[in-house]
């Protein structure tokens, strides 16, 4: 109001939620979003079955997977989504926690709002928290070496505990941690890792056991001509990115023909042209190629006659993880072919009954390739999902050399140790950082539910060996013992603990300081609830 008249400053498809409206809205946001992930915590979770508007359906517990098909209008429950997805992509696992945390800080943050705590304070006491938090982790992690495969198995078995496929998460574990260990690379004494060398091959057809791990890589394709051998032992492959053909000229022109002796002249000309690309290959030693582009039909004959095994029209990406696994150099021409541009492999062989193309025993493989097999696409697909999160997780202890506990052993020792920091704060203050505290129960309080068991009296056993010491305590929630996890080998990498704290802490302070939201509709659309 101005000298008591309304001034509009507003266009009429803006609508506006202020105050109490507006944090309230985020906060119930914000909890929903978390609710619709919380029963997929733990080994004993639930899984998801999401359908899409074409009516492919999807089975998971992969919190990430599950909110990136949801369709989500909210604000505020989008900067929950993109808490999930930025754990995804910045540690590939623990986006379930990550959301179950910021749900419920923001839980934590409304009580202390309604008990007109100034949401400023609230957010100064996460942030205080959230130093607290990765002071405590800290103290917490425990060190690991590239030669310590039994623990490294173990961090990527324990990330695929409670997935569908968990009866081969022993074997695809041990696959895993083989994969990423053979492209890790050090550099200024630290181990990096290109999560791009480990390429995932899916095929239907076989059992789940038959996953393989192959030094090399494997192309969705088949040879091009069935005269040619299956397989190819001591494999010398060469990469052309151009056609093993007779190409056009860059001008047009027309030749005349008068006599059939002239037509029969250059139908010679035209395949002793093409042999000659069969001969140089066989010159070059070459047994195996892989042509980004298209062979010629007389070429694959001569290619069949001299026993080259030969795949054309191969994607670039493929090309390119090719030459890393193979050591070997892509070359436009075949007169181009040298001894050091050739790569090497054990043998290569088309896969019986599919159209794939395998390229094993590399020697010192820069890539490599986990091929997975199952009787249904369903199956594969979550099965790829595990080995994602597994093949992360590894990734991530190997680089930082750090790993802690699982079964909500970490979050109860952050909620004790937090508490009593807040003690001695004093002022408001103590009341935001106890909140914050708080947030860490519903981690393992969702673990004793997902699994059966009273959340009360496995949070207050928690406490109470955690208060005499116990920092490694945590559920087994197969049993509902109160049990050592680090004795029980429930390991977690120390990164993704860290990135889901962060996230959470870091959403949740942003909106509990909104007071205000501007939301731009369509007429078609109506607000956004």
């Amino acid at each position: 109001m101005l000298a008591g008249q309304p001034v509009v400053v507003l266009r009429d498809n803006v609508e506006r939620t202020k105050g109490t409206e507006a944090q309230q809205s985020n906060i119930m946001a914000a909890k929903a979003i978390a609710a619709a992930v919380r029963t997929t915590l733990g080994p004993r979770g639930m899984d998801k079955m999401l359908v899409s508007s074409t009516g492919d359906v999807t089975i998971t517990n992969d919190g990430a997977t599950i909110l990136h098909e949801l369709s989500v209008q909210h604000p505020g429950a989008k900067m929950m989504v993109e808490v999930a997805e930025t754990q995804d992509d910045e540690v590939g696992d623990g986006t379930t926690t990550a959301c179950i945390l910021g749900g419920a800080l923001m839980e934590q943050a409304g009580t202390m709002v309604n008990q007109e705590i100034h949401p400023t304070i609230v957010a100064q006491g996460y942030q205080m928290g959230l130093e607290k938090a990765l002071e405590i982790l800290n103290d917490l992690v425990i060190t690991v070496t590239p030669e310590d495969r039994d623990v490294l198995t173990q961090i990527a078995s324990t990330s695929m505990t409670g997935k569908s496929i968990e009866s081969v998460k022993e074997k695809v574990a041990g696959i895993v941690v083989d994969a990423v260990k053979a492209v890790a690379e050090e550099k200024n004494g630290k181990l990096i890792i290109d999560e791009d060398d480990v390429k995932v091959a899916k095929d239907v057809g076989e059992t789940m056991d038959d996953a393989e791990l192959i030094k090399g890589v494997v192309i969705n394709k088949k040879r091009v001509a069935d005269a040619m051998p299956r397989k190819v032992e001591n494999a010398k492959v060469a990469l052309l990115a151009q056609p093993m053909e007779i190409t056009k000229t860059q001008v047009k022109s027309k030749i005349k023909i008068s006599e059939s002796q002239q037509l029969n002249a250059f139908g010679d000309q035209e395949r002793e042209t093409l042999k000659k690309l069969a001969d140089e290959v066989r010159a070059a030693g070459v047994n195996v190629i892989l042509c980004q582009k298209g062979i010629a039909d007389a070429v694959q004959y001569y290619l069949a006659k001299y026993g080259v095994f030969a795949v054309e029209d191969v994607p670039e990406k493929d090309m390119k993880f090719a030459a890393r696994a193979l050591n070997a150099v892509i070359v436009n021409k075949v007169n181009e072919l040298s001894p050091e541009l050739i790569g090497s492999a054990g043998y290569v062989e088309q896969i019986e009954d599919t159209e794939l193309v395998k390229i094993a025993e590399c020697p010192n493989p820069k890539a490599t390739t986990i091929l997975l097999r199952g009787s249904t696409q369903h199956l594969i697909d979550e099965l790829e999902r595990a080995v994602e999160d597994a093949r992360r997780v590894v990734q991530d202890t190997l680089e930082d050399g750090t790993f802690v506990v699982g079964g909500g052993s970490v979050e109860t020792e952050m909620m004790l140790r937090i508490r009593e920091y807040a003690a001695s704060v004093g002022g408001r203050t103590q009341i935001a950082l106890e909140g914050f505290a708080d947030a860490f129960e519903y981690i393992p309080k969702t673990l004793a539910e997902n699994s059966g068991f009273d959340p009360i009296d496995k949070v207050v056993a928690l406490k109470a060996a955690h208060a005499n010491g116990e920092k490694y305590a945590g559920l087994n929630v197969y049993t509902g013992e109160v049990v050592d996890m680090k004795a029980e080998r429930v390991f977690e990498p120390a990164r993704v603990k860290k990135q889901a704290i962060l996230s959470a802490s870091e959403m949740a302070s942003m909106l509990v300081r909104v007071d205000d939201m501007f939301v731009t509709v369509t007429k078609e659309e109506g607000p956004v609830a």
